[in-house]
């Protein structure tokens, strides 16, 4: 009995200990809380206002995983990701009982099924596509589905790694992004595109200008395929990359060309190129300088702006023509960018697609200029719409992203992605599996291919490029649909 009171009478030390300490504390707390200065809520409100952080900050952890519905999430819904994800798991994705999208709500594409579809064994197969068929290297692309660009700095030595090898198991493209040829992106044998940025990282002399040299060195190896000269992506039109000299390691320093640990701010735009006579000199530069197909990514701020390319082309020549044309949506992502960009600048890729292949078709450039298609377009059916619309090729860079573990954290610019993806921390990018992640990204590819050949299979054509306008309906804001084909007819095209 007496041993019993002794502990008891310690516990009741301790958790009296513990209260003092707590109260201490609190009142510790208190008085820093009225003495800053930096904070209203928190000096009108000592301890409580902390809350109001807290709560701010666990709230977007919240709404993602009890609060959101389904297919309510921005920037992507949960239904979005976990397709992503059973499809790199190699998971079916049939589903029961019927449909949890809300096919009413305004621009919904729906695509119009054939009243008698090819028999299953006359299946809608893929082909590949040339582009550049003019280049001294011309490239057969196999996939109409790619990898868009994000660079090495940008994400993590095992996300571009187990990119590289999971592209090369799908036999799709992967984009280098502007920061840069790594050798990871070589590491695992797929093709890759490399992206010819405003500060021209990996090609660039002591000045940041471009270095014919090193451009040469870079298009030397097999592997790259295409040369993409970037003037704008669609989060952040009119301003240049930004990676944060936390992310800036010596290995990234030496492959860019740029000084360690600073701020890797990307100029806005190519120096030197005013108008789309500069453009048109710097494309046939790079492409007698590589000797491989050589195109431009860019954003649409109207149709008439566009049209000014086609207008030059047509005055100049074919062969003065980019190769291929990535078209961004103002709804593209990245890692940092300011809000105002992100949220408010650029067209939609779902008005600007459309708007181009009607510029492509009047300049009588189709069999010249490819058009790949970039911006939010992650599932079967954002795909189909794409090669619907007017796409030669559809990228996706998030997409590929969830296939490699993303959970939309949010922290891309923050250095502490938990996934590893988007981190240069050991400590979070021990999480990602290089030799398991890889196999997902190619899942998730090759499910892509495969269910957007179904689709193109349940409208009647034999390969997914030959889905026309005509067979996507747009649901309008009274409820019924219009074809794709009539709303394309009614934007003002320029002459």
């Amino acid at each position: 009995m007496e041993f019993t009171s002794s502990v008891v009478q310690y516990l009741v030390l301790i958790f009296v200990f513990l209260i003092g300490l707590a109260v201490l504390g609190i009142i510790i707390l208190a008085v820093l809380d009225m003495t800053q200065t930096g904070d209203a809520i928190r000096r009108n409100y000592p301890v409580i206002g902390r809350f109001r952080h807290l709560f701010s900050t666990l709230g977007e952890f919240f709404r993602q995983y009890f609060f959101a519905m389904d297919r309510e999430e921005l920037p992507f819904n949960r239904a979005q990701r976990e397709w992503v994800k059973r499809a790199g798991e190699g998971h079916g994705n049939t589903v029961a009982f019927g449909s949890t999208r809300n096919v009413s709500v305004v621009g919904t594409p729906i695509f119009v099924n054939a009243a008698f579809p090819p028999l299953d064994n006359q299946f809608a197969r893929s082909e590949p596509l040339v582009i550049g068929a003019t280049a001294r290297v011309p490239y057969h692309a196999p996939s109409f589905f790619n990898l868009s660009g994000m660079s090495y700095g940008a994400i993590s030595r095992p996300a571009v790694t187990a990119l590289s090898k999971g592209c090369a198991k799908a036999g799709v493209w992967m984009n280098t992004g502007e920061g840069g040829l790594s050798p990871y992106h070589l590491k695992g044998g797929c093709d890759v595109v490399f992206q010819l940025g405003t500060a021209k990282y990996g090609v660039r002399d002591v000045d940041g200008n471009l270095d014919d040299a090193k451009l040469r060195e870079v298009a030397g190896h097999d592997a790259v395929k295409m040369i993409e000269i970037k003037l704008a992506q669609g989060a952040k039109p009119g301003k240049g990359g930004i990676l944060p000299g936390t992310k800036v390691n010596a290995e990234i320093a030496k492959i860019r060309g740029i000084k360690e640990g600073a701020d890797s701010l990307s100029p806005n735009r190519h120096d030197g190129v005013d108008d789309w006579d500069d453009l048109l000199n710097l494309i046939e530069h790079v492409r007698e300088v590589s000797g491989k197909p050589t195109g431009i990514k860019t954003v649409m701020g109207d149709g008439a702006g566009m049209a000014g390319l086609f207008d030059a082309i047509v005055k100049r020549g074919e062969a003065c023509a980019p190769d291929f044309v990535t078209i961004d949506g103002g709804e593209g992502g990245t890692g940092a960018a300011p809000m105002p960009l992100i949220d408010l600048v650029g067209m939609s890729i779902r008005e600007a697609l459309p708007r181009l292949a009607i510029l492509r078709k009047d300049a009588g450039l189709k069999d010249c200029i490819r058009i790949v298609a970039s911006g939010k377009l992650v599932n079967p059916g954002d795909v189909a719409w794409a090669l619907a619309a007017g796409a030669d090729f559809v990228t996706s860079a998030r997409g590929f992203m969830f296939s490699l573990g993303c959970i939309q954290a949010l922290k891309c610019n923050k250095n502490t992605c938990p996934t590893g993806i988007t981190t240069h921390d050991p400590s979070f990018q021990k999480g990602l599996v290089v030799e398991d992640k890889y196999k997902r990204v190619a899942a998730y590819a090759k499910s892509i291919v495969k269910e957007v050949e179904t689709i193109a299979h349940s409208v009647g054509v034999a390969e997914p490029r030959l889905m026309r306008r005509s067979h996507v309906r747009i649901v309008q804001p009274d409820g019924g649909s219009v074809s794709l084909e009539e709303i394309a007819a009614n934007y003002q095209v320029h002459k």
